[in-house]
């Protein structure tokens, strides 16, 4: 991890220095080999799946669905203090989850006989996506579920690789059991935002695709946003941590290490006052990743990574903001202060106890997050991400009669006579 500090260069070489070595970017290659991916499974449907999975997972598969039975019988093939654990970490999110969806709003009126809300519908088939390779998530099935089910979209599809067995991971099958998804298929990467997209003989067309993913389940997102929805760009990991001097170096390092044992393509940034504090930080951190069984990805993760020494407060948060953290700590004396000032970030931890990782599995927040500078854009999956607000209007008698005059005028200016008759027409 190299120290990057303000007093030495500016603040803009330093954000550039900082996209730089972000790993999501539209690279022509990844996009052509993404588009090909898709193409070929919106001609060939299930076919070109099986060919997929024989080709980049090494599988000879035959079949895409989950059965019943394997689904089933999960939760009792992994540990009791895992199953607690989903359970818990279930309940909370329902919790969050639920406070959050407004299922209508309070009626404005905008004029006299005039009254205009709108009311929450949930989208009604879903595509969700779980990653599988280096790790499986069963934490991604929960994030993602438990609000579709409070939403309550009617059908839900899950996709998420199966591993060298044929099988796909024995926690991710038991939370989906648990919070009732039960069409779930064996497939990964582009391949299966492909089959979501576009509908395959087996897998069902869906309207919106949710979940993170690598580089080429992101770029397959983007693609095909247009024949579905998608819920963010959500590529590689990354956190920020705003310290100062009362900050544990020990905690600190240990917290930017969490994220990058997520894969090589990670990244972590400090952001704090102290060219001194920075080095104890960086030194905790090569300490602790070599008792860590992901040490190899962190080293690599960890060519990417920075610390940035800045000189105030204006200083750090315009770092944060602009490099619009996925996760961002904010471990300092006065937290307020900067958490008013920060815009972009797709979740905030305040205080020394508040880690990253609590919120990965624990505190009911969600952990699908928009990474890669999309938090300037994009919020953290919700409730509402399943549904959308319909507006309702109604007008009375005398609710038109005092628009009357409005729209006439307006269509006639705009040269819609249509528009302006079937105003006109109710007062003939």
């Amino acid at each position: 991890m190299k120290i990057l500090t303000s007093a030495t260069m500016k603040l803009d070489v330093i954000l550039e220095t900082l996209r730089e070595k972000r790993s999501y970017t539209q690279d022509k290659e990844i996009v052509e080999t993404t588009r090909g991916i898709l193409d070929q499974v919106r001609k060939e449907g299930d076919k070109a799946l099986f060919r997929l999975i024989a080709h980049y997972d090494r599988l000879q598969l035959s079949s895409l669905q989950v059965a019943s039975s394997e689904l089933k019988g999960a939760a009792s093939q992994i540990s009791v203090s895992l199953l607690k654990a989903l359970k818990k970490s279930k309940e909370n999110i329902a919790k969050f989850h639920k406070q959050t969806l407004r299922l209508k709003e309070k009626q404005v009126t905008t004029q006299k006989g005039v009254s205009v809300w709108r009311e929450f519908r949930p989208i009604e088939r879903v595509g969700l996506y779980v990653p599988g390779g280096k790790a499986a998530y069963p934490s991604t099935v929960l994030m993602l579920a438990v609000p579709a089910i409070i939403a309550g979209c009617k059908d839900v599809i899950l996709c998420t690789p199966a591993s060298s067995d044929g099988k796909c991971n024995l926690a991710v099958l038991a939370a989906a059991n648990l919070c009732g998804i039960t069409k779930i298929f064996k497939v990964g990467g582009a391949g299966a935002i492909a089959a979501m997209a576009y509908g395959t003989e087996t897998i069902p067309k869906v309207s919106k695709i949710f979940g993170p993913g690598n580089t080429y389940v992101t770029t397959a997102k983007m693609l095909v946003f247009g024949q579905v929805s998608i819920d963010m760009p959500a590529g590689p990991s990354e956190v920020a941590v705003i310290a100062d001097e009362s900050a544990n170096p020990r905690w600190v390092a240990a917290d930017l290490l969490s994220q990058l044992e997520h894969g090589e393509d990670s990244q972590s940034v400090l952001v704090t006052f102290s060219a001194g504090f920075a080095e104890r930080v960086i030194q905790e951190m090569k300490a602790q990743m070599q008792a860590l069984s992901r040490r190899e990805i962190i080293k690599r993760s960890l060519e990417k990574s920075f610390a940035v020494v800045v000189r105030s407060l204006d200083e750090a948060c315009r770092v944060v903001n602009e490099y619009a953290p996925e996760h961002l700590e904010i471990v300092v004396k006065n937290e307020l202060a900067i958490l008013k000032k920060i815009n972009n970030a797709g979740s905030i931890f305040l205080g020394r106890y508040t880690n990253e990782p609590l919120g990965d599995y624990a505190t009911g927040a969600n952990h699908t997050l928009p990474t890669s500078g999309f938090a300037k854009m994009f919020p953290a999956l919700s409730t509402e991400s399943f549904g959308k607000m319909i507006q309702v209007q109604k007008v009375s008698k005398e609710g038109i009669g005092n628009l009357k005059e409005t729209v006439e005028t307006m269509a006639s200016s705009e040269g819609l006579d249509a528009h302006r008759n079937a105003v006109s027409v109710r007062f003939s």
